[in-house]
């Protein structure tokens, strides 16, 4: 399964919960991550701007995405305007598109406010992993 993991997710990951359930099943090759330059950028510069450049979840984080670890990388995404109220969200929905990934991973309101676009869910992370045991 094919999921695009909203930065948000993934910095609360390296506190536990639901988040960390998530980002576990990637490591753990249950799900494929789907990425694109302008979500990997966001990602360092949230790491950065927190200072969480040392916790060992991002150092695994780190190791994994080099290695190509159950991920696909798009370059090529289209220009989407989805979410009117946080327009730096759309490169999430831009890269769910382009990759075809089956759900997008969010604790973002605005985000998440929209539910799902072109048939792709946008959902939490409690909601996935509910909806991910269910299915498997």
């Amino acid at each position: 399964m094919r999921v695009v993991i909203d930065t948000n997710v993934l910095i609360s990951s390296f506190f536990g919960g639901n988040p960390r359930r998530v980002i576990d099943l990637w490591k753990n090759e249950q799900v494929t991550l789907c990425v694109s330059g302008k979500i990997l950028d966001e990602y360092a510069a949230v790491v950065k701007r927190l200072g969480l450049e040392g916790y060992p979840e991002f150092q695994e984080m780190l190791a994994l995405f080099s290695r190509g670890h159950s991920l696909v990388f798009t370059t090529k995404t289209p220009k989407i305007e989805a979410v009117p109220q946080d327009p730096d969200d759309d490169k999430f929905i831009e890269c769910a598109v382009a990759l075809k990934a089956e759900v997008v991973i969010t604790g973002d309101k605005a985000l998440g406010a929209l539910k799902e676009y072109r048939g792709i869910p946008i959902v939490t992370p409690a909601r996935f992993l509910k909806d991910f045991a269910e299915a498997g």
